[in-house]
């Protein structure tokens, strides 16, 4: 099940240059086992059971994947014992494995650079405004300047690119952005296989006035609120 769009780093790049290289399955269970130990501490760490579970949901994942537990398991031992990302953890009281990612011991990232690393592993290239959106239900993201500064940060990460932005396909207003941890990507393919977005142009259009209006209708209330203590 692996992506055609990316391909595996060549070993003279060096092991301190290159991050590890994984499947698609254990990029999805890494963008998992990161997104629920932040937004569902409370049953984290996960069981296989529950972390099968999170991989196949339907929300927040592109592609929708349909894993077996043993997908799950060869993807974990792989994550675990190749690139050292997960964690096999025995909780006191508890016969139950649990599962935790050990992201921080391979990759310096601070909880914002996570939130969005994490939003590009579970649903794949994205652009700057659905970034803001969709990463921000783990951890608050100021503005679309706000994720573009933390995307520079990612693109030119210490340890190695962690992302790259993809040429504008045709029918898109912005570029998108994706992920490098299941290698460099084959831009040129990624952009062919892109469909047309022309057509869905007033959609977004229509999204993005809707979430301003959100926010302005929040922006009034906050100040409503803050009135209130004079009058």
């Amino acid at each position: 099940m692996t992506d055609p769009n990316h391909r595996e780093l060549p070993d003279e790049q060096g092991a301190g240059s290159a991050w590890p290289v994984l499947s698609s399955v254990q990029a999805r269970i890494l963008g998992c086992l990161i997104e629920k130990a932040i937004t569902t501490p409370d049953q984290y760490p996960l069981t296989l059971n529950a972390l099968v579970n999170a991989c196949n949901q339907k929300s927040n994942r592109d592609p929708v994947m349909s894993l077996s537990e043993s997908d799950v398991v060869a993807g974990l031992d792989g994550l675990r014992h190749d690139h050292r990302l997960a964690a096999l953890v025995h909780t006191s009281g508890s016969r139950v494995e649990k599962y935790r990612h050990s992201i921080s011991d391979v990759i310096k990232l601070n909880p914002e650079q996570a939130a969005i690393l994490c939003e590009l592993l579970l649903r794949g290239p994205e652009t700057v405004g659905e970034l803001r959106t969709r990463a921000s239900r783990m951890h608050e993201l100021r503005d679309l300047n706000h994720v573009q500064q933390l995307l520079d940060e990612l693109a030119t990460h210490p340890g190695g690119r962690l992302v790259v932005k993809l040429p504008r396909e045709p029918g898109r207003r912005e570029s998108r952005w994706m992920h490098l941890l299941c290698g460099e990507v084959d831009v040129e393919s990624v952009v062919a296989a892109a469909p047309d977005t022309s057509m869905n142009d007033s959609s977004d259009l229509q999204q993005e006035l809707a979430q301003l209006r959100a926010e302005l209708e929040s922006l009034k209330a906050e100040f409503a609120q803050f009135k209130q203590q004079f009058d």
